[in-house]
């Protein structure tokens, strides 16, 4: 069995890499060979949030625009089509109409977050929630034969469309996402992230800068999009995103921090919608957490053993005062994180729900004619 995956971004976006890139091998042990095509080369994507050069990134979209057109020829090689959230992002639903068309495969749409919720572009403002055509998750939802969803609340809104709905939460390879000996002389405190998350972090500032009075510790904070961070009190290490270096930011930290609030590009609903996804990684490599319970958050692992959860300013102090002051707690609960991530989030979990789902559409949409 062949199939076509199609996404806006290349593998250096977090949801292509685990949505999709990960799984082309366990799925070809399944008898399914997966083709990864993203709209945007590891090049572009590097250079669309930085300032400056329109003129370059326009006709490298131009460009990209014009493959997806010569692409369609070769669709009907293919036994399915598998989009992760849309298959350019921006502009209506052109090309999962025309490869369905062109290649009279069925679609499976993969949402990983709630993209049919309107969020208004943290970089890009107005102009950039314009050019995403709300609207179109819901086309592409009953237009597609099942979706795989992140999470329950997006399976239930898929399934209120009419569409079947498998529900297939981000995961990491847990052979590569795993414990190691740390040699911290004092504890990390650790968050990895990117600009648009960053205010999150910035909600916990004075909570940190409380705890200094009591506990030392660092601060690493990973992907933040600043050069530099100033928190009264804090020793903080400020440190770019690294794909290379992606695993060890995980590994090496003692706590890690999941704040999660409501801002003007991240509604309720649509935080309702997020998969969890940095709860599952610091599950895997066995670091303790305390998190907001927000939406799916609140199911991940197991509140007081793998994790705390943390709802005000208070709960968020307390959390982390008793974790930065007793390390054999720390090891014990990173140890229940671990195990528990080895027996629900697997890679190889996935890939069988992928492949039965792959396989089972195929076969409905062949017996169709």
């Amino acid at each position: 069995m062949k199939v076509l995956a199609v996404s806006s971004y290349p593998k250096e976006a977090a949801a292509t890499r685990f949505r999709v890139e990960q799984f082309i091998g366990p799925l070809r042990e399944r008898g399914i060979e997966l083709e990864l095509s993203p709209f945007l080369s590891a090049e572009q994507f590097a250079e669309m949030y930085k300032p400056g050069g329109s003129l370059k990134k326009a006709a490298g979209i131009a460009r990209s625009f014009f493959g997806r057109v010569a692409e369609s020829a070769r669709v009907g090689k293919y036994d399915l089509l598998f989009v992760q959230r849309e298959a350019m992002f921006f502009g209506p639903e052109i090309f999962e109409w025309l490869f369905r068309m062109a290649g009279r495969v069925p679609m499976v749409l993969d949402l990983d977050d709630a993209t049919y919720v309107p969020y208004a572009s943290p970089t890009y403002g107005k102009l950039g929630s314009a050019l995403k055509f709300f609207g179109k998750a819901d086309r592409l939802i009953r237009r597609s034969a099942a979706a795989t969803c992140g999470n329950r609340f997006i399976a239930e809104y898929v399934s209120r469309l009419g569409t079947s709905a498998e529900v297939v939460p981000t995961v990491v390879d847990t052979k590569v996402f795993r414990p190691f000996e740390k040699d911290n002389k004092i504890p990390v405190v650790g968050w990895v992230g990117t600009h648009s998350t960053f205010p999150s972090l910035e909600s916990l500032f004075p909570v940190l800068e409380k705890l200094t009075a009591k506990h030392d510790f660092v601060l690493r904070v990973v992907g933040s999009g600043r050069h530099a961070i100033e928190i009264p009190g804090v020793r903080s290490e400020v440190l770019k995103w690294s794909l290379e270096r992606e695993v060890e930011d995980f590994c090496t930290l003692d706590v890690g921090l999941y704040p999660i609030v409501v801002s003007s590009s991240a509604n309720e609903e649509w935080l309702k919608g997020k998969s969890g996804f940095k709860a599952i990684q610091y599950l895997a490599v066995g670091v303790p957490f305390v998190m907001s319970p927000v939406g799916i958050c609140a199911e991940i692992g197991r509140q007081g053993e793998t994790h705390f959860n943390a709802e005000s300013a208070e709960d968020w102090y307390n959390s982390l005062d008793i974790l930065l002051g007793d390390a054999a707690l720390r090891q014990k609960m990173g140890k229940s994180g671990r195990e528990h991530s080895l027996a629900n989030y697997t890679v190889e979990k996935q890939a069988d729900k992928l492949s039965s789902l792959f396989k089972m559409v195929a076969v409905d949409h062949s017996r169709r004619g």
